[in-house]
């Protein structure tokens, strides 16, 4: 029997909660004791009622939420103070960003030895992300109505209107990356009649997601010519570069955003791992956007927390095998079910352990 906890969370605007009662369901008919935080769940619209319903016992305490289990389950990346309660005999899961996040978090996690495994480096040997895969699609699919909002003159844009009308054109918008996120983004606003042209430097996934359009959108290499062509007649540029574990390159100079369009708009779903831009900082869905260059830019790192509900549903759905897996048969034989899990472990036992986050951090947490 392993006891799993599930705090609320605790970052402003988040409606996420990490589990949803069906999951929280499968775990304890699986005979695990689940510690779930009182009105963790009220933003996806789950009570306490909900859980107690399926098994789990309501604490009351935030404190007590994060010690009670040996399995810590989150969604966006703890607080300082959240992870100095972690101790060595515990395992946190959640969406760390670490390689963006400050470094005093690396040293109270090395100093207190609990393992962190991140769900957005969760990845199995053809660089599928199986878990991140979903909050990116999600994100993806909301890019119509935030570009289409942020364009607005009531929200400072350029008043361009996203759809066009039969004697005017479209709104240009230009996605840099062809991964989940990007893919989605570009395969929802051509849907709503944008004109659409992606770049990435992956001609496979290029290839796949020209398929995926039929001719309606554009894809390109992501050559240095390119992304200067493209800047220059873009309404909306939206930044979707990711490198597992790693920050994020950055591929928009201050240079470049001022060949942009004044007022234009530039959404950085980048943000979470440090961004990709220059002038790149992060923002909240309650101030969403800042001016800089002349271009708004909107930098929200959880995108996905103002519709809970769905995330919730979508990561439980996701996360479950590997939640049962390490609470049955515990880490080491759930990472040898699982490969993708290993590689998802960021810090454990004082080590960081993920290559990417090495690379990220070099020699600032070396010792």
């Amino acid at each position: 029997m392993t006891d799993i906890s599930i705090p609320k969370e605790v970052r402003p605007h988040e409606y996420r909660v990490a589990l949803a009662p069906s999951g929280v369901h499968a775990l304890t008919r699986a005979g695990h004791r689940v510690f779930v935080e009182h009105d963790a769940g009220l933003g996806s619209g789950f009570d306490d009622e909900a859980y107690r319903q399926v098994g789990a016992t309501i604490v009351y305490s935030h404190e007590e939420a994060w010690v009670r289990g040996q399995m810590v389950l989150k969604v966006a990346r703890p607080t300082n103070e959240e992870f100095a309660l972690l101790s060595e005999n515990q395992i946190v899961l959640g969406f760390m960003h670490l390689a963006a996040g400050r470094r005093e978090k690396i040293h109270i996690l090395k100093e207190n030895g609990a393992c962190v495994i991140g769900w957005e480096t969760v990845q199995q040997e053809d660089g599928f992300l199986p878990v991140l895969r979903g909050i990116s699609t999600i994100a993806g699919r909301m890019m119509p109505q935030i570009v289409g909002r942020f364009m607005q003159n009531d929200h400072g844009g350029r008043g361009v209107a996203l759809s066009g009308c039969p004697t005017v054109p479209p709104a240009e918008i230009v996605i840099l990356g062809a991964g989940t996120f990007g893919s989605e983004a570009a395969m929802a606003l051509a849907g709503v009649h944008a004109s659409v042209y992606v770049l990435d430097i992956d001609n496979r996934k290029l290839e796949r997601l020209n398929q995926r359009l039929a001719g309606r959108g554009v894809t390109m290499a992501a050559t240095d010519y390119n992304l200067r062509k493209v800047v220059r007649f873009a309404d909306a540029i939206i930044g979707a570069v990711y490198v597992p574990g790693e920050r994020a390159p950055i591929l928009l100079t201050r240079e470049l955003l001022r060949t942009m369009r004044p007022r234009s708009l530039f959404v950085d779903a980048s943000i979470d791992q440090g961004g990709c831009a220059e002038t790149s900082r992060p923002t909240t869905h309650g101030n969403p956007t800042y001016v800089e260059e002349g271009i708004i830019h909107y930098c929200v790192p959880n995108i996905t927390s103002v519709v809970g509900r769905t995330t919730t549903h979508s990561l439980t759905h996701a996360t479950l095998p590997y939640l049962l897996a390490i609470a049955n048969e515990g880490l080491e034989k759930a990472t040898r079910r699982y490969p993708e899990l290993a590689r998802g472990i960021n810090i454990c036992r004082g080590e960081i352990i993920h290559e990417g986050l090495k690379h990220a951090l070099g020699e600032e947490v070396s010792s």
